[in-house]
C-alpha cells in the first residue's frame, strides 16, 4: 500500500519524533511505500528514516522552491511546480492518507483530502494520528461540525482518529482500497 503522510518538516522534540519514527518503521516493516513531501528535514526526515531503515520504499513529492531540501536517495522523487500540484500528486500517488502533527501546510493538505471524501471524489482511507493529543481541539471541532449538521456524511466515513501509530496502520490495512 502507498501511504501518504502529511506532517511537519520542523525539528520537534521526542514526544513527536518518537511516534513519527515508530510509524515509519511500521510502514517499512509492513512492506508499504511512504508517499510524503520529500523533505530531508524535521519530522519528514524522521518518518522517512524509519521507513527506509525498516526496508520500505520512499516516494517523495517536493516542490520547486523546496527542492534543495529534498531527500537524496529516495526511491522516487517528483518535483512539483507549486503547492497545488504537489498536493494533487501526493494524493494521486497514494492509496491511503495519514495526517500527522504539523502546521498550516499540514492543515491545508488535511482539509483537501477531507473535502474530496466529503464530496465522494475519493474513497481512500484517512487517519488523523493524534500524537500526544496534538489534535484534541481539531477532533473536538470536527465532532461539533458533525453534531451541528455541517458535514453531509458521518465523520466516521471521512476519517479515523488514532492515538498511536500501530492503531493508524491497523486501520489502514483493514480498510485498504481494493485494486
Amino acid at each position: 500500500m502507498r501511504i501518504c503522510v502529511f506532517l511537519s518538516a520542523a525539528d520537534l522534540d521526542a514526544r513527536y519524533t518518537g511516534p513519527a519514527r515508530d510509524f515509519g518503521e511500521l510502514i517499512g516493516k509492513g512492506g508499504h511505500t511512504l508517499v510524503w513531501g520529500g523533505s530531508d528535514t524535521g519530522l519528514m526526515k524522521v518518518v522517512a528514516d524509519g521507513v527506509h531503515d525498516a526496508g520500505g520504499r520512499l516516494l517523495g513529492v517536493s516542490v520547486e522552491f523546496l527542492a534543495n531540501r529534498a531527500r537524496p536517495g529516495a526511491d522516487e522523487m517528483l518535483i512539483a511546480s507549486d503547492l497545488a500540484e504537489r498536493k494533487r500528486l501526493l494524493l494521486e500517488k497514494a492509496d491511503a492518507v495519514v495526517i500527522m502533527v504539523g502546521g498550516t501546510g499540514t492543515l491545508d493538505e488535511a482539509t483537501e483530502i477531507l473535502e474530496l471524501k466529503k464530496h465522494g471524489r475519493t474513497d481512500k482511507p484517512v487517519v488523523l494520528l493524534n500524537t500526544a493529543g496534538f489534535y484534541d481541539g481539531l477532533e473536538q471541532q470536527f465532532r461539533r461540525m458533525e453534531a451541528e449538521g455541517f458535514l453531509p456524511r458521518p465523520l466516521t466515513e471521512l476519517m479515523h482518529f488514532a492515538a498511536e501509530p500501530a492503531d493508524a496502520l491497523t486501520y489502514l490495512e483493514a480498510n485498504r482500497p481494493v485494486d
